[in-house]
């Protein structure tokens, strides 16, 4: 019983917690997610990402020719 009472007041801290820091983060991640966002959406990102995107498939390309090479 004691183990109950104990895992049973556990369960309700957390809860309480739980609430408490979702409440209060909220605000916080809003912040967060309109930073990330302002970085991903900047225009020289956008160019680094498509220009990173562009080597490794060039990449991939090229290991693909190595393998088939060292495979026959």
């Amino acid at each position: 019983m004691r183990k109950y009472v104990f895992w049973l007041g556990v369960g309700v801290v957390a809860v309480v917690a739980y609430f408490y820091g979702a409440k209060a983060g909220r605000g916080r991640y809003r912040d967060i997610k309109a930073s990330v966002d302002a970085v991903w959406n900047d225009p020289k990102v956008k160019k680094a990402r498509k220009k990173a995107l562009k080597r490794a498939e060039a990449a991939a390309q090229s290991a693909v020719k190595q393998a088939k090479k060292i495979t026959r």
